[in-house]
């Protein structure tokens, strides 16, 4: 129950070549050429010429270049920098802030004896007696 004509008639050796890198390699493929190419084998192939290929390509090559748009990293790293300035400047502000209401809350030893009255002792209920 299979199909008849399933598979292209014109599969065949093709060299693809990418002239920039002056690289070629023989594969299968149902690629149309004119151009033929004498093969190391000694045959001769149809030719495909590509513009890139593992050989020319940064992503391939690693000398992909990292463009770093309008400094990006630059921008993040400054922002990160004064984001912990600010986070370093209220931490400060908390603690002044923690020190002077502490230093109100706790009065010194001579405005407690100009401040608060005296008391005399309350005479109990016996002592009348």
């Amino acid at each position: 129950m299979s199909k008849t004509e399933l598979h292209p008639k014109d599969y065949r050796d093709v060299v693809f070549s990418d002239e920039a890198a002056g690289f070629s390699f023989l594969t299968k493929s149902t690629a149309k050429s004119e151009e033929t190419i004498k093969w190391e084998d000694g045959n001769e192939y149809p030719l495909v010429k590509v513009q890139i290929s593992s050989a020319s390509h940064p992503f391939f090559t690693g000398e992909e270049k990292i463009i770093d748009t309008e400094g990006r990293v630059d921008r993040f790293k400054a922002r990160f920098a004064a984001a912990e300035a600010r986070k370093k400047e209220l931490a400060n502000k908390a603690k002044k802030a923690a020190a002077a209401k502490a230093r109100k809350e706790k009065p010194s030893k001579d405005s407690t004896a100009d401040k608060s009255p005296a008391k005399a002792p309350k005479k109990s209920a016996k002592a009348k007696k």
